[in-house]
Order: C-alpha cells, then structure tokens, then sequence
C-alpha cells in the first residue's frame, strides 16, 4: 500500500501560483503539492517576476509549469493558466488574467472543501481576483503568501532593498492586504531558513527518474550562475516549500496573529492604520517539510517503475 491508496475525505483544495523560473526552489513546491493527496490541486498559474531580466518573466514561467509536470509524468492531469504579465499599474486597476479568473472560479463554486491559494511570489492575481470579484473575501479562502520583510525585532530590509516577492508589486500586497481576505504569511525570516544541501540532494532526490535529475541539476545550475555574496556555495534556501508545508501540516509551525499592515514603497511595514488578523509564521517544522518531500518524490517515481 502506498499513500495514494489511502482515503483523505476531507481535502483541501489548492491553486499553486508560481514565478516557476524565477530561482530554483518554486520547482520542488509545485511537485510537493501535486504529490500530497490530502491535497486536491485545482490549478497551477504562472506568475510573472518583474522586468528586472525581461519582459516575459510570466511566459517563463509558464514554460517551467509545463516542463516540470511532464517530467513528473502528470501532464493533462492538472489545470495550468497565465497569470498577469506585468504588475499592477496601480492599487485600483485589476490587471485580468486566466488565472485570476482561476482563483475566482475556484472561491465561488460551492463546495464542502475550504480553498488554499499559496502565492511562491507576487500577490498580483490575488488581487486582481479580489477587485473582479470582491465576494471572494468573504468565501472559505487562505492567502499562503511567501513574501514580505522580516517583522520587528528581525532584519526588514537586506541591503535596503525591499524583499523581492513584494517587490515585484507592492500595490497587489496592499490590495490583498487591506481587502479582510485570510491571510497566512510567510516573511523573509522564515523562509530563508529552509536550507537544503548538495549532499542530501544527491542522495534524496537526484537517483529518482528525469524528474529528480532535473530538480538538483537546475538548482547547482543556479547556484553556478548567481554566486552567493560572490562565493560558491553547495546548498540552497528552499523557500517557497514552507506555503505546502502550512497547507498540509499548518500547526507544524509557530505563528503569531497580528493586524495586517500596509507596505510603504520601500518594503517596510506601515503599522499605521491595521487592518484585519493575519497569520505571520515565525518558524515552520522543515524536517518535516523536507523529509516528507523525499518520501513522496522517492514513491512517485518508485510507482512510475511498476
């Protein structure tokens, strides 16, 4: 028996919104969350990383979705969409796309599973979804957001720069985060610390078909084109596993509930006027992340073989 033979009654659905070509670490959250049956995976939509190295951050996105997935031998068996090209030209302006009508679609069909819409960058089709359709906020919906600075008491800007998935459109962050929607964030604080390194990728997922090779090759790759404060290094941050991680285990963590803030243009929080209780996580359980994570992949591939 394997844990697709398993029965889970009481699923949560999800939609995965994914700069996939960003980094390298959003490939190994998009395969985490189509492996976990206790997951129903409604959609996958790419997500643009601003202009910064093109103006087709989105398309590369979506080239990476489907590259993956038909390495995880799962083509055709989960919906992939476009999300917006660009961000949003101002908090009040939506900026449409198939994938925030995905999102709406998803928060309004009925339907006893409440729905998780985990952000690996920009909120941008977040919050266009919202201005299409401000109904959504009073739906059964969670914004898993991996993004914004760390909180006081912590480091919040590094190297006074805003932290890159706000960044990339700090108006959508305002919009979701003033519209009452809720809200599970992951900062910067605790998503950097989900490091993973070379060793155990080679050992844990690379053996595991064309989709593990793939995974750590793409990742080495990265790491060889972007040098870390100009050094090599043999492991990475995978940040954004900690939005699977919460859906599946979200007590696996420590949190803290807070007043949603609004975010000044540099990064920073502006505590000003808070807003509604939003869940900030401090720490996830990355062993548990991790290992689960191997399992599934060392399963998926293993079950492939039969």
């Amino acid at each position: 028996m394997t844990i697709w033979d398993l029965e889970f009654s009481q699923r949560i659905r999800a939609i995965i919104n994914t700069d996939a070509k960003n980094e390298a670490d959003d490939q190994y959250a998009i395969i985490h969350a189509l492996l976990s049956p206790s997951l129903e995976v409604r959609g996958l939509i790419a997500a643009h990383f601003g202009v910064r190295r093109g103006a087709h951050s989105m398309e590369e996105s979506r080239q990476e979705i489907d590259h993956i997935v038909k390495l995880a031998g799962l083509e055709g068996t989960v919906r992939v969409e476009n999300g917006a090209e660009f961000a949003m030209p101002d908090a009040r302006t939506a900026s449409d796309s198939p994938g925030a009508r995905l999102i709406i679609e998803e928060a309004m069909r009925e339907s006893a599973m409440p729905l998780y819409v985990a952000f690996l960058g920009p909120l941008t089709d977040m919050a266009a979804a919202i201005l299409l359709e401000p109904r959504i906020v009073e739906r059964d919906i969670t914004v898993v957001w991996i993004g914004g600075a760390a909180y006081s008491g912590f480091e919040q800007l590094r190297g006074g720069r805003p932290e890159f998935n706000l960044s990339n459109d700090i108006a959508a962050a305002n919009v979701v985060f003033s519209s009452g929607i809720n809200i599970w964030q992951i900062p910067s604080s605790t998503y950097r610390t989900i490091a993973v390194g070379y060793a155990e990728l080679y050992e844990k997922v690379r053996p595991f078909g064309d989709l593990g090779q793939y995974l750590v090759e793409q990742l080495v790759q990265f790491n060889v084109d972007h040098p870390h404060e100009g050094r090599s290094i043999e492991y990475r941050a995978l940040g954004d596993s900690p939005a699977v991680g919460v859906m599946l285990a979200p007590h696996a963590a420590w949190w803290r509930d807070q007043a949603a803030p609004q975010f000044r243009y540099d990064g920073s929080y502006d505590h000003s006027s808070p807003g509604h209780p939003i869940r900030v996580y401090e720490s996830v359980d990355t062993r548990f992340i991790m290992e689960d994570f191997f399992a599934k992949i060392r399963a998926h591939v293993a079950r492939g073989l039969k």
